[in-house]
């Protein structure tokens, strides 16, 4: 039963993918669309950001990592762990106001409603893999490119891919019937910010403190991201399993609420 339910899911995305497809043109279009430099934007602002954390950071302000070989090594450690944040924030934040910003279009239109999460994770994505591109070309052009162990990026990423999106359904869908959510989450990522290990190192920190954020999903995934951009070192994938599980295990929870209350959504919008 729940195979030939996925199977049917599986075939109504199929079926709607040119609806997916035009909703992302159009929006990546649309936010452009009235400036003078258009999609440009899309490389200057993530560009002077990249300069900004290279330069100041590791030059002027000379923040060093312990036994870091490289003068840029601070810089790609904020790089390496903003960016792949903002790609968890901007998901997560995105989705769990999709049903309420696309109201009037689940009420008028007939079409499968877990289009527009998807629709959200790809126009994160998008903007992801722009910015993630012109990191990538610094570490070429200043020579710290990881090697053959940046490929080790792709695990990392369909884990948090998994992650952000059970989690952003399951707020999605709650933030419907409690509008207080979103603004509660807006708050709790503050916090969870500067509880992950970004900006500092997890060495750092007191012991008691680096046991606390064991519990957190987003720590081994940003540690396992700053080791390959750092020291070209492959994850620890059993430090991994623990977030791998909790990912489908809210994606399996995420589809269940929500196919549970979709009725009800439209009615609450």
């Amino acid at each position: 039963m729940q195979k030939t339910r996925a199977q049917t899911l599986l075939r109504s995305i199929w079926h709607y993918r040119g609806f997916i497809a035009g909703s992302v043109r159009r929006e990546f279009q649309s936010r452009y669309r009235n400036s003078m430099l258009g999609a440009a934007w899309m490389v200057l602002n993530p560009l002077a950001m990249i300069v900004v954390y290279t330069v100041i950071f590791s030059q002027i302000m000379h923040a060093r990592l312990p036994n870091a070989s490289s003068q840029f090594a601070y810089g790609i450690y904020l790089c390496a762990g903003l960016l792949t944040w903002g790609f968890f924030t901007e998901t997560v934040s995105r989705m769990q106001n999709v049903f309420l910003e696309n109201g009037n279009m689940i009420k008028k239109l007939n079409f499968p409603r877990i289009c527009l999460p998807i629709i959200t994770v790809l126009n994160a994505g998008l903007n992801f893999g722009i910015i993630f591109a012109l990191f990538l070309g610094f570490l070429l052009v200043s020579g710290n490119f990881p090697g053959w162990v940046f490929f080790a990026m792709l695990p990392l990423l369909l884990i948090q891919v998994l992650f952000s999106v059970g989690l952003g359904i399951v707020l999605g869908v709650l933030n419907v019937f409690f509008r207080d959510i979103g603004q509660l989450f807006g708050i709790v990522l503050q916090f969870w910010f500067w509880f992950t290990p970004i900006v500092y190192t997890v060495s750092t920190l007191p012991a008691g403190v680096q046991t606390l954020l064991k519990f957190n999903p987003m720590s081994a995934l940003i540690i396992a991201y700053q080791g390959i951009f750092i020291s070209a070192a492959w994850p620890h994938w059993s430090s991994l399993w623990p977030v791998a599980l909790l990912s489908v295990a809210l994606c399996v929870f995420g589809m269940l609420l929500f196919r549970k209350h979709s009725g009800e959504m439209v009615d609450e919008l």
